[in-house]
């Protein structure tokens, strides 16, 4: 413990140290709570108080927290008392640490390396054949870790957000920072003792090939140094625990070899690193943050009391884990103890070429390759994910160099993925291998697309990746030639007992195979959801289904898969489909409801005449609160582009729009009415766009550019822009950094053009307002017009489905005005319920942080 001699004040320093001493003082709190009694610094009530907590830790904290209300007295005597047992421990830690380690010991360390290096030494790519041996040091291909983890509040298909999650992780290197694999337990100042990481990724990111690296290096002497030991465990075998067990089982099923040892290895668990891959894969994922503790490696209880308590430091306290997951189910581990977020951004373009060498062993083929893809911005977009990545190299080593049509859409691809693997792995084109199955071959084939479309549909309604053997639906696989194509096969092992587990090689082949289940067979075609992204309760778990289906039911898809697999669709259905497609997309345009998705919908169709048949009475496109990619542009593109005439809306609000993406759609922006851009980082190269549209336009009346970041100079610039057309009427300005000097730039345009500028939350003084009250149409405090009540209302409603890192941005801004701004009868109602929002928020907020900074807004609007 730090030396708190010179220390002004004990409470602080244990506020400073609190961390570190729920570490030192689990193992001997019950002791040293009954001194604490004893020296009258507890009574007997606060002891009561301490042993109902759950855990060592726990117990811990509560003294702690008791102690914050005891004064700097009681503080001082909790200091002197818990020093003197720091000073035994350390005494009896040296004992201990001078014994030199036993020759067996060290003779098992050395065997458990060796097992590593056996079993990582090669890797099980996609879709491998039987008995096919890839080394793993000849493959493998390094993976970008960055610090920090893709958000816990997950609003969009996971694998979609990840493309554009990867270019904002470049440009903000300040924010991530690159970790080399060997250094995931080091502290960048060495001020912080890393014990639990949790390594997150989108599926097929490669979390699997990394926990695989780190055990081939360690076995072969080339990393992780710190660490004695690597115990390995996959949720996937823990799934297969049905009955008590304890942490000495886990550790010796699959590794016999440490018995002789394993008492000295969980005595010494700070040289200990346990690897826990797959959580979101566990069965009992929901239910890790336990209230019941196991803290003996001898205690038996159920599995998900075991893992749980070893994630939380219950158990083993001193020993390092990792654990990886994918983020879906990142907000169900208890993050509190987690010391340190990693997150797997896949590929850059030098290891995607890299990938395409290794994968074709002919650096001929594979540049001429690389080039064939490059040339494709879809299919170059998604290969920084290193299971796409695999995909495409399987379509392009059939096709060779696309000599077809080259993919437009996501379901372009996965159909020639699926013909390209079953050409691969027939060994000859699809159309001679049922030749030599007989009349029956093309039936055959269709049934086993059909049996895996079951599978993947009904379990991604269950939301499941994983199928047991044991499961009907995989049970009826058996037989099947060509499953293995298509599924990978793991064997989970207990003690008395071994399941096959199956999975699809990529979450987005378990979609794809989905949607083909569901437009060719007769199940009900499901519906989507148009809530907008804040407010939608499937996290975007089922757009990719629907792109894919959308893609399937496409005239062009039916063909292909009709002539290849035998598949044949019913026209009513494709019929129908369509007509739903263009009375929704009609529908949400008139409403202004969320679009995105349905635009992804119509884009897999490919057909001209499906956008010119959506006719609605006002288009509008609302895409806000999505982090827009270069494929969400195209699909918004494809639509508005087959649309003539006038565009009534065009919402950008939150969607990370840059400068280059504007001048990308400036044609589309000259047909806008409305275009509102609030809530971006607006920099002066991107509002020069706005300010090149504002000059030739003749449609645009109303702009949005609130919460932009937005100073004087890029004011200035818009009414220089403004005065050329004169045609703007209305422009939202709130939550900027303008100044009285900005504001004096756009009072020549008032009332005319411009009949409404809204101004509030800016950077001017309080006595400045007042020189303002003449300029009827420039409104920097709030009234009791209609207009602001409603506008309040649309401002909740932005909190409501932002991110906690979002709502304290506007936080910063609300809640920095006079008292005299809340005269009005609306903004009382506005700060009542933002409060219940903040308290709402912290209730449920998993970040220390955060929490701190979200009760420092609730402290000021309860003043």
């Amino acid at each position: 413990m730090v030396e708190m001699d010179g220390c002004n004040s004990c409470l602080k320093a244990i506020r400073v140290l609190r961390v570190s001493l729920v570490d030192e003082l689990e193992g001997r709190i019950d002791s040293l709570l009954e001194i604490l009694v004893s020296r009258e610094v507890f009574t007997r009530d606060d002891r009561e108080d301490v042993l109902c907590q759950l855990g060592p830790r726990s117990r811990v904290r509560k003294v702690l927290d008791i102690l914050e209300c005891k004064g700097e007295e009681a503080a001082k005597i909790f200091l002197s008392i818990s020093s003197h047992h720091q000073q035994e421990a350390q005494t009896h830690s040296k004992e201990v640490n001078t014994q030199p380690q036993s020759i067996e010991y060290n003779k098992v360390k050395q065997k458990h390396k060796d097992v590593m290096r056996r079993r990582s030494e090669s890797m099980l790519f996609y879709n491998t054949r039987h008995g096919e041996k890839i080394l793993f040091s000849e493959h493998y291909v390094n993976l970008l870790l960055v610090d920090g983890h893709q958000g816990l509040e997950i609003k969009r298909h996971e694998v979609l957000t990840f493309g554009q999650k990867r270019l904002s992780l470049q440009q903000k290197t300040a924010i991530h920072k690159k970790i080399p694999l060997a250094e995931l337990f080091s502290s960048a100042n060495g001020n912080r003792l890393i014990k639990k990481v949790l390594v997150t990724g989108v599926a097929g990111i490669g979390k699997t090939l990394l926990v695989q690296k780190m055990l081939f290096d360690f076995g072969g002497h080339k990393g992780h140094h710190a660490f004695d030991f690597i115990i390995h465990m996959t949720f996937r075998d823990l799934n297969l625990i049905d009955k008590p067990t304890n942490f000495r089982e886990l550790v010796l099923r699959k590794n016999r070899h440490l018995a002789k040892v394993l008492d000295s290895i969980l005595a010494n668990d700070n040289k200990l690193l346990v690897i826990l891959d797959g959580f979101d894969e566990f069965r009992h994922y929901r239910s890790c943050d336990v209230d019941t503790f196991v803290t003996e490696p001898d205690e038996d209880a159920e599995v998900v009391e075991v893992i749980g308590s070893l994630m939380q430091g219950e158990l083993l306290p001193n020993a390092s884990v990792m654990l990886t997951s994918r983020p879906a189910a990142v907000n169900h581990v208890p993050v509190g103890c987690i010391d340190r977020f990693v997150l797997i951004a896949g590929f850059s373009l030098a290891e995607v070429q890299d990938f395409f060498s290794r994968y074709f062993q002919d650096s001929a083929l594979a540049d001429r390759l690389f080039a064939v893809l490059s040339a494709n911005e879809l299919m170059l977009t998604l290969c920084y994910i290193p299971a796409f990545c695999y995909i495409v190299c399987c379509i392009l080593k059939e096709s060779k160099d696309l000599g077809g049509e080259s993919p437009k859409t996501m379901t372009d691809i996965y159909v020639q993925y699926l013909v390209a693997l079953i050409r691969s792995h027939t060994q000859s084109r699809a159309k001679t291998f049922l030749q030599e199955q007989g009349a029956g071959g093309i039936q055959q084939l269709s049934d086993v697309v059909l049996k895996l479309g079951r599978l993947a549909f009904q379990k991604l309604m269950e939301h499941q990746t994983l199928f047991y053997s044991s499961d009907r639906d995989v049970a009826a696989l058996e037989g099947c030639g060509l499953v293995s194509t298509f599924l990978d096969k793991t064997v989970a092992q207990e003690p008395g007992c071994t399941e096959d587990v199956y999975s699809f090689a990529h979450l987005t082949v378990q979609e794809f195979f989905a949607a083909v289940y569901c437009a060719v067979t007769d199940h009900p075609l499901p519906l989507q959801d148009t809530a907008s992204p804040g407010e939608r309760s499937d996290n975007g778990h089922l757009d990719l289904f629907h792109r894919f289906l959308s893609g399937i039911l496409s005239e062009r898809n039916a063909n292909l898969l009709s002539r290849q697999l035998g598949l044949r669709y019913h026209e009513e259905k494709v019929d129908a489909y369509r007509q739903r497609l263009i009375r929704e997309l009609t529908v949400l345009c008139d409403s202004g409801a969320h679009i995105l998705n349905h635009l992804h919908c119509l884009f897999e169709q490919q057909d001209p005449s499906l956008a010119l048949a959506v006719q609605p009475k006002m288009l509008r496109v609302n895409v806000c609160d999505e982090t827009l990619s270069q494929m969400d542009y195209n699909a918004m593109k494809y639509f508005l582009n087959l649309t003539k005439g006038e565009i009534s809306e065009l919402d950008l609000t939150g969607t990370g729009v840059s400068c280059e993406a504007l001048r990308d759609i400036q044609p589309l922006l000259l047909r806008c009415k409305s275009l509102w851009l609030g809530e971006n980082n607006l920099d002066i190269d991107t509002v020069q766009v706005i300010a090149d549209v504002l000059q030739v336009s003749d449609n645009m009346t109303h702009l949005g550019i609130g919460w932009s970041n937005l100073g004087d100079d890029e004011i200035l610039s818009l009414s220089s822009a403004i005065r050329v057309k004169r045609k703007l009427e209305e422009l939202w300005m709130e939550g900027n950094r303008v100044s009285c000097r900005g504001l004096l730039s756009l009072s020549d345009l008032t009332p005319i053009p411009l009949k409404k500028v809204a101004a509030i939350w800016n950077d001017l003084t309080d006595t400045e307002p007042e020189s303002w009250c003449s300029q009827e149409s420039i409104t920097v405090n709030f009234t009791d017009d209609d207009m602001w009540e409603a506008w309040g209302k649309w401002v909740f409603k932005r909190c409501e489905v932002s991110s906690n890192e979002k709502l304290l941005t506007v936080l910063h801004k609300v809640c920095n005005i006079s008292v005299h701004c809340l005269e009005a009868q609306w903004a009382k109602t506005f700060y009542k319920q933002l409060s219940q929002l903040i308290k709402h928020r912290i209730e449920f907020c998993t970040e220390d942080d955060m929490c701190k900074k979200l009760k420092k807004f609730e402290n000021i609007l309860n003043l």
